[in-house]
């Protein structure tokens, strides 16, 4: 057991200490580099989302056949739910492409995406290709297929079945069927082939399993003759752990989305249905010449890395690189594009493992600002008797000269002084550059299309005679700092604005024509950063004082200003838009920075703009208790529009302490995730009996920790309305819920986001008062989106409504609704 934990733990401390090089891999990693050295075939998995992806497939073709295996992710899971932290939509999306990257550097796969958006749930592939680009989404797959070269495609979900599942997860199968062929055709997308050439993948699976069919029960019952069967549940002896335990390690990075796994140590089987290119008999890559002879005169290149292989030296891996040089070099002399840059790049990482070779760059702080200056700080060191000499190093066209051997064990430090580029653009996503639409990020480069991140912005390239032989090893320039608990601890070098901009709420809601103070945090990245601080607004809105002089010494200092904004006497919806003016630059922009122990810090930069909304709002009653679910900003929204607001811990909930309350509110999925409510339900309906005011938000049908979510007989079901456009008709047009304090109107309805609703409830007591009645067009009326009882002298709400999304964007309706469901009984 203690193998596989290093095992793990290893793959991990590297991953999350983001580029340490010290020790990059083992001895026996190393040899399992070399063995996949001699394979040039290639497997590219589709899905929809994040999360979706077979890890165990994934794992199996990079570790056990050796293959280069690549996993696209339609979208970047920017619609779904975040179970770590407030993150959502494009916030979300980064933490999860994070995750995926996460996951593919413990399973050995690629990751890629297409420019699609996560706009959220929808019921079939019509509905996605309303808001995804079909032929934008399509020609994204059709390039990624032409650069990755794929032999074989596997799809994890069936094109054949609109409807019944996700639409994404049916539109991402029915585009990779398309695409198959299309990658092959000059005629399709002509202007991909400036970049790269055709290519025709030789097969085509679809990865079906029992989940397809509802239990595995019903998946025994099946013709499974159609499938070719793989047993993937291998043990690698060399590494100490098995297929399914690499697999659930990787699958278990999508923190985000609660997928901690468990591994199968048994054996584990895998149904491939083939849907082109035949049904192979024995081997998935049966017919596919996946050696060194597919390339024209690598048959002698395949020769010498079988003989490193068959001589490798698990004490003495430095013994391999001579052989590993030569090959190197056969290797550069070759009239091949696609191969020969990968396996290149494999070679160099395992000479760097094998000599124990140190390339180190590390700046003086994590962050800069264009134009600005650096020292650098170099740390070279070989660790084996080979015969290296570093020639020189490169730092984006300024060449530091060198001209050393590296004695073994002796440390060789330099420094160099560069400069940023006075143009250079902050370090941030890519896909959030420009601002897109609903169903699609906008990506104006076409080479950085299907990439997962940024390609290193900063990087230094060593320059190198190993064994007499050239080699170039770049390596990113990182941050190093000693942390008192975790020591040496690396964080990836980004450049940020000069100026921070941070404005303490995204959404200021007004429920009244008083005036509120706006905060405003400026953050220098530079020292010595003077100049004037404003506030644009429009339609009405008006700000004082005009503007504010700001001087910050030091870099990294913060200073908060405040004005004070007059909402207009109309109802509106407008932005607020901090700026912050030195000479002739103007600073607009906010640095979010995320930081999970799970995944790499990230640096975002967005407008740091606000949206304010002056709404026609009353209210009754102040003291609210909130508690905390899978997360949801709603505490926040509801102090907005006036509300005390206390957050109660599940061992606070008491009789004595809800007494105090006006009303209790449960965040989402709080009877999923917070097991002391199977304890603490009678308290919260006792609370009801004698008076109160329960808001349930919505649960997920499975798992509850508890069935007694509601005091009356309650169930719920999978039922959603995904169109926020659908119409939403009164059931109950008299009850108070639509008309006190504020007069609920259809008006109320317009400008929701993403959906209206999700799980609602199917089946419900007598007692309960079915308020609104919605459906997705084609689809009959679903009546359990926002259901009203009276219970004992008190009312419970049971809403599927999505007030987690509506609130944080600022719907006007949203708040107005919410505020009578929470005056109810006053």
């Amino acid at each position: 057991m203690r193998k596989q934990l290093s095992f793990i733990l290893l793959i991990s401390l590297f991953s999350f200490n983001y580029g340490q090089n010290k020790m990059e891999m083992n001895s026996s990693e190393i040899y399992e580099s070399i063995q996949k050295l001699n394979f040039l075939g290639s497997v590219l998995y589709v899905a929809a989302h994040p999360d979706d992806e077979n890890t165990n497939l994934i794992s199996y073709f990079s570790n056990s056949v050796h293959a280069r295996t690549g996993y696209v992710s339609m979208t970047r899971g920017d619609g779904g739910q975040n179970l770590i932290g407030p993150e959502l939509r494009e916030l979300l999306g980064v933490i999860r492409t994070r995750e995926l990257l996460q996951a593919r550097s413990i399973d050995g796969g690629v990751q890629f995406f297409t420019r699609a958006n996560d706009f959220g749930y929808s019921k079939n592939p019509d509905e996605t290709f309303q808001f995804w680009d079909r032929n934008q989404v399509l020609s994204d797959l059709v390039y990624i297929i032409r650069k990755f070269q794929p032999d074989i495609i596997i799809d994890r979900f069936d094109h054949r079945t609109p409807g019944k599942t996700h639409g994404h997860h049916t539109a991402s199968a029915m585009l990779s069927v398309e695409a198959f062929d299309l990658a092959g055709d000059p005629n399709r997308f002509p202007d991909q082939l400036k970049r790269t050439a055709v290519w025709q993948p030789k097969r085509l699976f679809f990865n079906d399993s029992w989940f397809m069919y509802g239990s595995i029960e019903a998946f025994k019952k099946a013709d499974r003759t159609k499938f070719f069967e793989m047993e993937i549940g291998k043990y690698f002896p060399s590494l100490g752990v098995s297929n399914s335990e690499i697999a659930a390690s990787s699958r278990s990075q999508h923190s985000s989305q609660g997928f901690g796994s468990i591994p199968d140590l048994g054996g584990t089987v895998e149904y491939l249905e083939p849907l082109k290119g035949g049904m192979p008999k024995a081997d998935i890559f049966e017919g596919i010449d996946t050696g060194w002879t597919r390339v024209k005169n690598g048959k002698p290149i395949g020769e010498l890395l079988s003989k490193v292989e068959k001589e490798y030296d698990f004490r003495n891996p430095a013994a391999s690189v001579p052989d590993l040089m030569k090959a190197y070099e056969m290797i550069q002399k070759l009239d091949e594009d696609h191969w020969k840059p990968i396996k290149s790049d494999e070679i160099k990482k395992i000479v760097a493992a094998a000599t124990g070779l140190v390339l180190e760059v590390i700046t003086p702080s994590q962050t800069a600002v264009a134009g600005e200056d650096l020292k650098l700080e170099i740390e070279v060191l070989n660790r084996s008797n080979r015969d290296i000499f570093l020639n020189s190093i490169d730092f984006s066209g300024k060449l530091l000269t060198v001209n050393q051997k590296l004695e073994k064990g002796k440390s060789l430090k330099l420094t160099q002084n560069i400069q940023i580029p006075k143009d250079q653009k902050p370090t941030s996503p890519y896909w959030l550059d420009e601002k897109g639409s609903v169903g699609m990020y906008r990506v104006d480069d076409p080479k950085l299309i299907g990439l997962a991140e940024n390609p290193n912005q900063f990087e230094a390239s060593f320059n190198l005679k190993i064994e007499g032989k050239e080699m170039t090893i770049d390596r990113p320039l990182l941050y190093k700092f000693k942390d008192p608990t975790k020591g040496e601890v690396y964080k990836p070098f980004a450049i940020v604005p000069q100026i921070s901009l941070k404005t303490d709420e995204k959404v200021m809601v007004f429920g009244d024509e008083n005036p509120k103070t706006v905060k405003i945090d400026v953050k220098a990245f530079l020292d010595d950063s003077q100049g004037r601080l404003s506030l644009k607004v429009n339609d009405g809105w008006k700000v004082s004082p005009e503007f504010e002089e700001v001087k910050l010494s030091k870099k990294g200092e913060i200073k908060t200003v405040e004005f004070t904004l007059y909402p207009p006497k109309h109802q509106s919806e407008s932005l607020l838009t901090p700026e912050f003016t030195i000479g002739n630059q103007k600073f607009d922009k906010e640095l979010i920075e995320i930081s999970y122990s799970h995944i790499p810090d990230q640096k975002i930069v967005l407008p740091a703009e606000s949206k304010i909304v002056h709404i026609d709002l009353k209210k009754k009653g102040d003291r609210i208790a909130y508690i905390e679910g899978a997360g949801d900003s709603l505490p926040e929204n509801l102090k907005q529009i006036g509300y005390e607001v206390q957050v109660l811990s599940p061992t606070e909930i008491t009789t004595e302490n809800l007494k105090s309350f006006d009303a209790v509110v449960l965040g989402v999925r709080a009877f999923n995730v917070v097991p002391e409510l199977k304890f603490k339900n009678k308290i919260l309906f006792d609370y009801v009996k004698n008076g109160g005011n329960l808001m349930v938000q919505y649960n997920t049908n499975q798992p509850l920790v508890t069935d007694e979510i509601s005091p009356l007989p309650l169930k719920l079901s999978r039922d959603r309305v995904t169109d926020e456009f659908s119409e939403v008709r009164f059931l109950a047009a008299e009850n108070p819920v639509l008309n006190s304090p504020n007069k609920i109107s259809q008006k109320d309805f317009e400008g929701w986001v993403q959906e209206r609703g999700l799980y609602f409830p199917n089946q419900w007591d007598a007692e309960f008062t079915a308020v609104l009645s919605m459906n997705d067009k084609g689809e009959s009326p679903m009546d359990g989106s926002l259901l009203v009882a009276k219970y004992g002298k008190g009312y419970y709400v049971y809403t599927g409504l999505s007030f987690f999304r509506e609130l944080p964007a600022g719907v006007p309706g949203a708040y107005r609704l919410l505020a009578n469901i929470l005056s109810l009984g006053k």
